[in-house]
């Protein structure tokens, strides 16, 4: 059984990565509604993994014999300024998750739980690749602006995401 401790933080962390899902699917729909259907799916897929992800500590904790308690998840709350902002929110998003994750590791090091450090390492590396791919749209969205084409190619390359 995990602690008191290392279970509230978990469960905070299950509401995070639900809200990112929500946040995501509401930015989805805002892009299939601007015609986008790439970056719609492809912020679509980033929603499911999220839910995944807040699934993934849910057994966590219920293997480990605690208890899961589900919390009210709010309204994503952002303005739509283009593509490229709504890009910057989820960069800014990822970033503020990373920082959630290593705040349930470095719980679990001062409470010298081993099996829930190993179990967060994954996410830390999951964030590393998260960041990173937000942060390359970001750069190509800088670079080529929202030319017509660019957007174009874009769209078409981040529908084929897997």
């Amino acid at each position: 059984m995990i602690s008191e401790q290392i279970n509230e933080i978990l469960n905070e962390q299950i509401n995070k990565e639900f809200y990112s899902g929500y946040l995501y699917l509401s930015m989805s729909a805002h892009l299939k509604e601007l015609g986008l259907n790439g970056f719609s799916s492809w912020m679509r897929k980033q929603a499911k993994e999220e839910v995944e992800h807040g699934l993934k500590i849910f057994d966590y904790i219920i293997d480990s014999d605690s208890f899961v308690t589900l919390k009210q998840i709010k309204m994503p709350e952002f303005e739509f300024n283009g593509i490229l902002s709504i890009f910057k929110v989820v960069y800014e998003h990822e970033k503020c998750i990373t920082s959630s994750i290593m705040k349930v590791a470095q719980k679990a090091e001062e409470e010298c739980d081993r099996t829930t450090l190993n179990f967060v390492d994954w996410f830390i590396s999951e964030q590393v690749e998260e960041e990173e791919a937000v942060k390359n749209i970001i750069k190509r969205l800088e670079l080529f602006g929202e030319a017509k084409e660019a957007l174009y190619l874009m769209d078409k390359e981040l529908g084929e995401r897997s």
